[in-house]
């Protein structure tokens, strides 16, 4: 088998089989969730503070100023809810926004920094939906970890260091250039202590008040002057637009895999219909019997991915806009017809949509990865996987009340149609943008948990995510191999491996059947966690910061 990558030690063996866990991309955030399920929490509740924590240690990923998706798993009644905190297009905006003068698309980074690309923000009024439904301490109890954090300083890490210096955007904005830089206008040295009285400030009225205290009054009006006051690019976010954001509960996406259940996040998101795409089509073969990472299991792969892309580039976007033929999509008919497409001994090269559509394929544009996955389970067998982002690296580099805001409408397609037909996925008023991500729950055939995992990445969330249940669940690895495994994903175009990994060697293979190879960076950031018959089982990706935490 494959050397996997090093540098993440497995987690500590405890005398008993662990009974609650939480895996998240940093240390800090990873202790606020166990702090809260010491304290009796639910899963719910240790999401809702990691994720705060996240959102001041991890700045550039995910935070206050953006969105997410959560899938909760109650061991009670074995159901499976589902909720959607993505961002919404302002009220005033057209399909034009991301147009010129001429009708040309804007250039991407022209597009991203400043406040044109701002969505009204969604994380908040997600945590206090899910808290409602599955909160077990007091709302006020999950703020104190980060807020003692934001008031007391936290270090910078390497990897925040390094994502300061390398950004050309930071220094456009007088609030965010002094947050990320020293006196001397130096990116903050790894190790210094930055503390955020601002974001400490936010916090505690969030904890008084509900999310309204964010969404109405001082703190939505300083947000909405932030983004129409940047000058170079103002947004048309409007307070009533804030006053107006709702969190959504949705019917997750359930289909059988093999012999288990796995369930994924329905539109806005593309991230849970492709996933479940991608299994469906693979189940024919005998993915169990090849070497995991294999050249011939890579192969599979990817040809079941460029299918699942060619469907989700015409077909995915907001249900509550466009009319996205979600049971056609998952018809297991449907996906066995479309799996004979795969030959196990050549690429078919760019996959076709599976079904007609007077719509047209949205033209491919970048979508910078990253973002940030937890996932946690409870003692009592609760489960949650969240992924939450601000979009790009530090999203739109436009900071208010002490967190930066996200560029998430940029996920939109800038050309609203192609050769006149609509593209799904265009800007429209209220609209939620196209994700990528993808948090998963996986369960046995009778209901109980088995699994939960995700990642950031962009576009390839999608791939990295499927790897890791695949490497799971057909190829039996533990948590932390599954993981670790080198990264594979096609999007319908190139065959991308993980630079630096052992996978390399796999792309002459690759190539004499028929597939275009790029050895690239693939930084995921896959958390998961799964029950085995030995206790509960923690990964983290070893591509970042991240831990897994058990009692």
């Amino acid at each position: 088998s494959l050397p996997l990558l090093a540098g993440c030690a497995a987690p500590q063996e405890t005398a008993s089989p662990p009974r609650q866990m939480v895996a998240a991309a940093n240390p800090l955030a990873a202790e606020a969730g166990m702090t809260m399920l010491r304290q009796g929490g639910s899963a719910s509740d240790a999401a809702i503070a990691t994720a705060l924590v996240l959102g001041l240690v991890e700045p550039q990923s995910s935070g206050l100023g953006g969105g997410a998706f959560l899938l909760h798993y109650d061991a009670a009644s074995r159901a499976v809810a589902a909720y959607d905190g993505r961002e919404t297009a302002p009220g005033s905006a057209g399909e034009d926004l991301f147009l010129q003068a001429d009708g040309t698309p804007m250039g991407f980074w022209d597009a991203v920094v400043g406040g044109r690309s701002v969505g009204a923000p969604g994380l908040l009024r997600l945590l206090e939906l899910a808290h409602r439904d599955h909160g077990r301490l007091p709302w006020a109890a999950l703020f104190q970890p980060a807020i003692r954090l934001a008031e007391e300083g936290f270090e910078v890490s390497p990897r925040l260091h390094g994502l300061i210096a390398g950004d050309d955007h930071l220094k456009r904005y007088p609030a965010t250039a002094a947050y990320f830089h020293d006196a001397a206008g130096n990116p903050l040295a790894v190790g210094s202590l930055l503390k955020n009285p601002a974001y400490a400030a936010t916090l505690r009225a969030v904890a008084a008040g509900g999310a309204d205290a964010f969404y109405k009054g001082p703190l939505a009006l300083a947000l909405i002057d932030a983004v129409r006051g940047a000058a170079d690019n103002p947004g048309l976010l409007s307070y009533t637009d804030l006053r107006g954001y709702q969190a959504k509960r949705r019917d997750a996406l359930c289909l059988p895999y093999r012999q288990w259940i796995v369930c994924g996040m329905p539109p806005p998101t593309s991230g849970g219909v492709a996933v479940l795409q991608i299994l469906k089509l693979l189940e024919p073969f005998d993915l169990k019997g090849l070497e995991p990472a294999s050249a011939e299991a890579i192969h599979l792969v990817a040809e079941a991915s460029r299918l699942a892309f060619a469907d989700r580039n015409l077909f995915l976007a907001d249900s509550d806009f466009v009319a996205v033929p979600l049971d056609r999509l998952l018809d297991p008919g449907y996906l066995a017809a479309r799996a004979q497409l795969i030959d196990p001994a050549a690429s078919m090269g760019e996959a076709g949509a599976g079904l007609a559509s007077q719509q047209a394929r949205a033209p491919f544009q970048p979508n910078p990865p990253s973002t940030s996955h937890l996932s946690v389970v409870d003692a009592e067998g609760n489960a949650v996987s969240m992924t939450a982002s601000i979009e790009s690296a530090f999203g739109s580099r436009v900071m208010a009340n002490g967190f930066l805001l996200n560029n998430e409408l940029t996920d939109f397609s800038f050309r609203p149609e192609v050769d006149g037909r609509p593209v799904a996925n265009r800007v429209e008023a209220g609209k939620r943008p196209r994700s990528s991500m993808s948090p998963t729950l996986v369960l046995d055939r009778e209901g109980r948990f088995v699994m939960a995992i995700g990642s950031p990445g962009g576009s390839r969330i999608i791939g990295y995510t499927a790897k890791a249940v695949i490497a799971a669940l057909d190829w039996q690895l533990s948590m932390q191999d599954a993981v670790a495994l080198p990264n594979f994903v096609n999007r319908n175009g190139a065959t991308d491996l993980e630079a630096g990994t052992a996978i390399v060697d796999a792309q002459a293979a690759l190539e004499a059947l028929g597939h275009e190879v790029r050895v690239i960076e693939m930084t995921s950031g896959l958390h998961g966690i799964r029950r085995t018959a030995a206790g509960l089982q923690g990964g983290a990706d070893p591509r970042r910061e991240g831990v897994v935490l058990q009692e």
